[in-house]
């Protein structure tokens, strides 16, 4: 076995997002009074503090788990305007979702989404008629200024040129319209670097386990530190809960008689291999309200999701054989049996969805915000969906600033309400990922070979600019630019920048949401045994 050595952060204090840097974000979280507290690591917390630090408060971030650990990273990977909105008349939605879509794909992370086109079948007996459908996606193009193209309809034997596992029989027409794509975990670690280099002080891992009141108002948070065991407090003048399925369970802390505010419906998809290239994305009518997707992601092929109410413990939600056995029949709707095979699953995960508390099928129910203000004074959101996390964070923070005696001192002279910060601030490493795979291709690491184009290519769509980081990494230590596993292209400099840079503090933390070797069923015993090894060098 190949012995892997330490890379050393660069300079003198341990660097933000490294293992050895958590003694010091405790002994910062400890000393000083918070203007906010930010309490839960998906990406509405995420982007809420990213505001918060911007306008100029003094913020803190604290999750119990990994950042995007949850619901976060267990989304269809979409940013989407959100094609079926139309069918309930909120054109007015659809554009919205339209414009954060675009400022996120094309000036905010250009380097972490990408464009993909959707190919909507439309079969005999189907919910849908073509005529609708085509009049569908024209009006859906219409509503992004026809920056994706114009929705039009497409020959089904011109539609299995691109998708070779479209099922065919009894295939009328296939309507075509544009969305976008991303690596959810990485689009949510990259808004943390981005709330950090704000000014946030973050730390994942670190379990609240009760809340600090002054004269009846919550005023900061009791917490443990899950990697060392080490007891701390945050001060805060203000504390934000935004806990995702815990929301409630947070709630009763500052008032047991809380009543409940939400419902969770859970959301389950499935990894395979692919057998065929694919050019284009399906989203294939079940019934009159309800799409699966088959997505070409990451190599591989990602199918979904189902929705139905969930009661149990988040910590428990996972996916069932009933729920791999509805995804299955639900794409052979549109795809071939041999694409479908059970053999092919690399991975399958499951996430929750906050939703308004309230009777009728989640279904149906409206993927709003749902912000409440606790007897304690605690602000607590949920909700919402990934295509609008910028657009939630500032929403989240127009309420704050508008809060009865200004706890946040939004009358300061320093402080820069959310309605002027800039429109459209961009995330750590933006770039254009073909010119940063490009140079990583023409440069390659000195000494050692040059990188393979797949690793290129996977670096530049994760990291944008700071892929130069870890190439650079991987030529001052050429064993680190070995891959990871033979079958992806991750390198194990990507392990060493994990440790060093993005937090992770566990092998899940790396394997599932800093690289995409778990849902690529390649986080082998030996694997995981490997990243074990390297995190604990620091």
């Amino acid at each position: 076995m190949t012995t892997l050595q330490s890379v050393p952060a660069t300079g003198t204090r341990p660097a933000a997002g490294s293992r050895a840097g958590r003694a010091e974000t405790r002994e910062q979280l400890s000393t000083a009074t918070y203007d906010l507290l930010v309490i839960g690591g998906g990406i509405l917390g995420i982007s809420t503090a990213w505001h918060a630090a911007q306008s100029g408060l003094r913020v803190a971030l604290v999750d119990a788990g990994d950042f995007a650990g949850a619901t976060s990273s267990a989304s269809s990977k979409l940013l989407h305007g959100g094609l079926r909105y139309l069918q309930t008349g909120a054109v007015k939605l659809v554009a919205e979702n339209h414009f954060e879509r675009r400022a996120v794909s094309r000036q905010v992370a250009p380097h972490l989404a990408n464009p993909l086109t959707f190919y909507l079948p439309v079969y005999k007996g189907g919910p849908h008629g073509a005529a609708k459908l085509g009049a569908g996606v024209f009006a859906y193009s219409a509503l992004s200024a026809f920056g994706d193209g114009v929705g039009h309809l497409l020959s089904p034997a011109k539609a299995q040129q691109d998708v070779p596992e479209l099922r065919t029989e009894n295939l009328k027409a296939v309507a075509v319209y544009g969305d976008d794509q991303m690596n959810d975990a990485r689009m949510a670690l990259m808004t943390v670097r981005a709330a950090v280099a704000s000014g946030a002080v973050v730390l994942n891992h670190a379990e609240v386990t009760g809340l600090r009141f002054t004269r009846g108002r919550v005023t900061g948070a009791d917490l443990k530190d899950r990697t060392s065991g080490d007891e701390f407090g945050v001060n805060a003048r203000l504390v934000l809960n935004a806990t995702g399925p815990w929301v409630d369970h947070l709630r009763t802390m500052e008032d047991p008689n809380a009543a409940p505010s939400i419902r969770l419906s859970k959301g389950a998809h499935l990894v395979l291999k692919r057998t065929s290239p694919w050019k284009a994305a399906l989203a294939t009518p079940i019934d009159k309200y309800r799409i699966t997707f088959a997505l070409p992601w990451e190599d591989m092929l990602l199918l979904g999701t189902t929705d139905e109410e969930y009661e149990g413990d988040p910590r428990d939600v996972s996916v069932t054989e009933k729920d791999t056995a509805q995804i299955l029949d639900e794409a052979a709707f549109s795809v071939r049996d041999q694409q479908l095979k059970r053999e092919l699953i690399t991975y399958a995960f499951a996430g929750l969805r906050v939703l308004p508390g309230g009777p009728g099928d989640t279904s149906k129910a409206k993927r709003e915000t749902v912000v409440t203000e606790g007897r304690g004074g605690m602000l607590s959101v949920a909700g919402g969906k990934w295509t609008t996390f910028r657009h939630i964070g500032r929403t989240v923070m127009r309420k704050l600033e508008s809060l009865p005696g200004r706890p946040l001192g939004t009358s300061d002279e320093d402080f820069v309400p959310v309605g002027e910060l800039p429109k459209r601030i961009p995330l750590p490493g933006v770039a254009d990922p073909r010119a940063v795979a490009h140079r990583l291709l023409a440069d390659g690491p000195a000494p050692g070979p040059r990188m393979a184009a797949d690793t290129a290519k996977h670096l530049a769509t994760h990291y944008g600019s700071l892929a130069f980081d870890i190439a650079r990494t991987a030529a001052e230590n050429p064993e680190l630019g070995e891959r990871v596993h033979p079958d992806a292209p991750e390198i194990w400099a990507q392990v060493a920048y994990a440790r060093d840079h993005e937090w992770a503090e566990t092998p899940d933390d790396v394997l599932r949401r800093r690289t995409t070797l778990t849902i690529r069923g390649l986080a082998t015993d030996d694997v995981r045994a490997r990243v074990q090894d390297m995190l604990d060098e620091k």
